[in-house]
Formats: C-alpha cells, structure tokens, sequence
C-alpha cells in the first residue's frame, strides 16, 4: 500500500483528500503544519508528499529544501501559487511536480499515481548506464545515442540537455534549472535557448517531433523526458 503525507492547513480539503485516497487504497497520513510535516517525513517515510506551500509556520518551499537534504520522496505541491515564478522556486528547490488549486481531483490523483511510480522506478539507479526507449537508445558513459541501427550526432549542448533530462525520468525540470546547469546565470532568463535546443532534439530523436512522447514540454515551467 502507498503511503501518502498529506500536508494542508485547510481541514475541508484534507477531509476530501482523505476520502478519495483511501477510496483508492492510499494510506493517508496528514500534517497541518511545516514542523509536524518534516517530523512526518523523517518518522513515517511516506511513498509521496503532497504539499500546500502557504502553511501556517514554515513556507513550503523551505520544507521541500529540508527534505532534500535527506530524502528523495517524490513530492508533489498542490497550492494556489500560480505565477510561474512560484512554480519554478518549488521545482528548483526539489519538488517533482505542481498542481494549482483550485484542481481537478482525477487530475490530481493521476499525478499522484505518476509520482508514487517515479518513486519506486528511481529509488536507486548510481549504476544505470544506458537508458533505451522503444525509439532510441542512451548510453551515457560512452556519451552516445543511437537510433535503431544509426548513430544520432548530438552537439555538446543538446546532449548535456538530454542527460540532466533522462537522469531524472518523470520529473519536471524547471526552465531556470536547465538555464543554470548548462548555459550559467547570465542565461537564465533566455527560455528561447530552451525552445530553440528542445526543438533540436525532438527532430533527433522523436518519431513525431511536433507531438513528443519522451520530451514533454510543461508550459512557463519546464521539461521532462518520459521514458
């Protein structure tokens, strides 16, 4: 049974949260607060975290910075934030993906379902190598990709795109992240760089570039590769 950490001030929401996470056979733990939710995290170790950033002690954000020091537990915020700005300050300081209130409750539990499999699937991975998909292949320590028979030429900057991407499979890569780690800080408002390289490599390496299976745009947030 997957267990989920619930962390919202609001009673009416937890309550609702509750009752369709159990429905589904999600064990549910719940915290109102930041200290109760990191006291939670580290006692309990929940599967995934859902998370409201506007908490009555401790803002959100610096709760995901807490648990990153240790923990890997996918966490998925759930708040009514909703520039993009507060979007990319979760995601760079390590949650895996965001829903704005007010949300679909399918929506919501379908993510949750997504990030308790990322979980699982990537708890443990220092040894992968090679990443293959049904239409291409990575390996990253010769740093080549290849296409069925056909190698696939990739400048230095696509690929240093494409490895941040597939060693976090599933979860979300904010457009100020990707900026940072491959172009630096003076490029880290450039986001036409990010369309300019992700369209690049889409034509490499997708069957359909123009309707992409593994490298998913999350409009004014970022990217994912889905493998």
């Amino acid at each position: 049974m997957i267990k989920v950490l619930v962390v919202e001030d609001d009673p009416q929401l937890v309550r609702a949260l509750r009752i369709n996470l159990e429905a589904r056979t999600f064990e549910v733990e719940t915290a109102s607060d930041g200290k109760a939710a990191l006291r939670l995290t580290f006692a309990s170790k929940p599967d995934v975290i859902v998370l409201d950033l506007g908490l009555p002690d401790i803002d959100g954000v610096d709760v995901i910075k807490e648990v990153r020091k240790t923990r890997g537990v996918p966490i998925l915020v759930l708040s009514a934030r909703h520039t993009s700005e507060e979007k990319i300050q979760a995601l760079d300081a390590g949650a895996d993906d965001y829903v704005t209130k007010p949300f679909s409750m399918d929506e919501l539990l379908a993510r949750l379902r997504a990030a308790a499999r990322r979980g699982e699937a990537s708890a443990p991975s220092p040894d992968i190598s090679v990443v293959t998909t049904e239409d291409f292949t990575v390996d990253l320590i010769a740093k080549k990709v290849r296409r069925g028979s056909r190698s696939v030429r990739l400048t230095p900057t696509e690929w240093h795109l494409l490895e941040i991407l597939i060693t976090n499979p599933g979860r979300l890569v904010s457009q100020r992240k990707l900026l940072l780690e491959v172009w630096g800080p003076t490029y880290s408002e450039h986001t036409n760089y990010l369309r300019v390289y992700m369209a690049q490599l889409r034509r490499k390496l997708e069957a359909d570039p123009s309707h992409p299976r593994y490298l998913i745009t999350e409009p004014g947030m970022g990217y994912r590769f889905e493998g």
